[in-house]
């Protein structure tokens, strides 16, 4: 089975869930709020937080050309360049992010956008890198992040299956050796009916990957309902309040979701257990409650076992119903009371 090791926690199918709290541009531009979601996800019980390294020059150009203007969804109107200028975690703030994450006792990674961020993630020690989907196909950055032969969390969102075979070779061919891929829907919100979660299976066999998901839909449905087909990764956005409206609060969760999510999903994962037709232990005390035969009148010797005199009932202490057919007709040898169950030694 493939595992992988993040900060000492190891990740796959025989481990719980590896719930990764996704900051993003939920700080709103404040540090001390992006220090307060630190402790609010170690709090709720995630294992880890996740910011995302850039800036609006490393990501795009500020032009008001058409190509650079966003149109319909969440940040309908901003070109790109504001969006992200609006969204970005200064790299200024990254030292005091990284040092507070391990002063609480969290891990703290992020998403790079270009090779200077992931300069500047490597002199701050992280622990592990994650590709955007956006980013998915960006196979020179790919290259420069598996260099760092740390664990590489990629999500798919919009990658076909010659895309993620690009990402994963090259990954793989450049010392990557403990890679996640996440099954995405790039929606924002993502629509439930889209969400597709047999893929996530299929991601970890085909790919030889520890599968996991990245979930963008409202709530925590999706994201347990992943856990549930094999789902070793979830990662989901957070917020201290969608009140507030941050760039991605909409689709966000706010703490006690968190705490939801963090729970229910270790539940599903403990309720998947193994294949199994064995008695479990929680079964043993319901064994005497199943039917057996009993004798429903009282008898006396040399009668004979009739429908009438012998019943299929609860409790379960007498002979399996399996043989009733065979005991219909036989004498009894000793004389019995209504309410006896049925034993091989009082007939003949």
């Amino acid at each position: 089975m493939k595992t992988i090791s993040i900060a000492g926690r190891k990740i796959g199918e025989q481990y719980s869930p590896y719930i990764i709290a996704e900051l993003s541009a939920n700080h709103n531009g404040r540090l001390e709020r992006a220090l307060e979601s630190i402790d609010m996800a170690k709090a709720m019980g995630a294992d880890a937080v996740k910011i995302q390294t850039y800036t609006a020059n490393t990501m795009t150009i500020d032009s008001e050309n058409e190509d650079f203007q966003i149109k319909g969804g969440l940040w309908d109107g901003y070109n790109l360049y504001r969006l992200y200028k609006w969204a970005e975690t200064p790299y200024e703030w990254h030292k005091p992010i990284f040092d507070y994450a391990r002063k609480v006792g969290i891990t703290l990674f992020s998403t790079p956008f270009d090779e200077t961020a992931v300069d500047l993630l490597e002199d701050l020690n992280t622990p592990a890198y994650k590709i955007a989907s956006f980013e998915a196909v960006d196979l020179p950055l790919i290259k420069y992040v598996a260099k760092t032969k740390k664990p590489l969390i990629i999500s798919t969102g919009m990658a076909n299956i010659e895309e993620i075979s690009e990402a994963v070779e090259t990954a793989r061919e450049n010392g990557c050796d403990e890679l996640v891929l996440l099954h995405c829907i790039s929606s924002y919100p993502a629509p439930i009916e889209q969400s597709n979660l047999r893929t996530i299976p299929d991601l970890g066999r085909r790919f030889n990957v520890v599968p996991g998901l990245s979930d963008h839909t409202m709530g925590t449905t999706v994201a347990i309902a992943g856990v549930a087909l094999g789902a070793c990764v979830i990662e989901k956005h957070v917020t201290l309040s969608r009140q507030d409206k941050g760039p991605d609060s909409e689709f966000s969760l706010e703490p006690e979701e968190l705490r939801k999510l963090c729970q229910e999903s270790k539940d599903a994962w403990m309720a998947l257990g193994q294949e199994s037709y064995m008695l479990k232990t929680a079964e043993q005390a319901s064994l005497k409650h199943r039917r057996s035969i009993y004798v429903v009148e009282d008898l006396e010797i040399g009668d004979v076992l009739t429908t009438d005199n012998i019943r299929r009932i609860r409790p379960g202490h007498g002979l399996a119903p399996k043989y009733y057919d065979d005991v219909l007709g036989k004498k009894l040898v000793k004389a019995v009371k209504r309410g006896t169950p049925l034993s091989w030694d009082l007939f003949g």
